[in-house]
């Protein structure tokens, strides 16, 4: 007995070995992306849904969350998440339409007031970046998501900054995303315009967005570093602008003090201060 036991013991120490290391030979599990919190970066202006705010309206939904401004018939900001968790097959829906979830006190900007403006009708939250299934898309066709925007800054610079965005994805990361406007004074197709709709609807002088760039993976906020990308676009809203995105970029900083809206505020003021400070200089296509 006293010569079986050290025998047995032995053969049980080579045996856990073995399967500790064909344990660790495993590939890790890959991260599998998610519909994370659209305002996981922060509440921007510290918007609330209250009417006692009219100028600063918080509207959550699923696909996006945003800051309305009542009297400029167009959002401050709109904050969203972007992972392959949000991309699909569902077709893009044209349906513009008011938003029945303001305040029904309040005018709620149609579909047909853009018209004949020579302005588009400009997403914030883009229907490309949610196209998982026909309810999310149809959900950015909501006026209060739309701001107006000279066609050629739609269509051209702000559309390859929002392609280049999903390709971000495609390569395997996550975006957390906010966009919006400021200023009054645009010059669209038929020129310069201060306002549309009949004065209910601001023409936005300036347009910016700003993309938090992160691998696919959880607890979001923690995983942010000094050395995460941060791209920074501040555009005029200028039918003759260029259609390259990178001539546009900027610091959040600079955003901050043009808009006085605190971007990513959920971020240590340390960490606030080294990403916000920085003009991207990373690759644009």
């Amino acid at each position: 007995m006293n010569h079986q036991f050290p025998r047995a013991a032995s053969f049980a120490f080579l045996l856990l070995l073995a399967v500790s290391c064909a344990r660790t030979d495993e590939p890790t599990p890959t991260a599998t992306a998610g519909r994370d919190d659209n305002l996981a970066l922060g509440n921007p202006s510290g918007a609330t849904a209250s009417t006692a705010t009219p100028t600063n309206y918080l509207l959550s939904k699923d696909q996006y969350t945003l800051s309305y401004n009542r009297d400029q018939g167009k959002p401050n900001w709109v904050s969203w998440h972007l992972s392959s968790a949000w991309q699909g097959s569902a077709p893009r829906q044209d349906d513009f339409r008011a938003d029945g979830s303001l305040p029904s006190s309040w005018y709620q900007v149609k579909a047909t007031d853009y018209v004949g403006s020579g302005f588009d009708r400009g997403h914030n939250c883009p229907s490309a970046d949610r196209t998982s299934s026909v309810a999310d898309n149809s959900a950015t066709f909501l006026m209060s998501n739309m701001m107006p925007q000279a066609p050629n800054n739609n269509q051209q610079t702000w559309a390859n900054l929002e392609n280049y965005a999903r390709s971000l994805v495609d390569a395997g990361n996550e975006l957390y995303i906010i966009c919006g406007s400021y200023g009054r004074g645009g010059t669209g197709s038929a020129g310069y315009q201060t306002t549309i709709a009949g004065g209910r609807v601001t023409v936005p002088a300036r347009c910016w967005k700003v993309l938090v760039v992160l691998p696919v993976g959880t607890n979001d906020v923690a995983r942010v570093t000094s050395s995460t990308r941060v791209i920074a676009i501040d555009t005029p809203n200028d039918n003759a602008l260029s259609s390259s995105w990178g001539s546009y970029r900027t610091s959040v900083d600079k955003i901050e003090t043009a808009t006085g809206l605190d971007l990513l505020s959920a971020l240590s003021t340390s960490l606030q201060g080294s990403l916000e400070a920085q003009t991207d200089a990373g690759p644009t296509n």
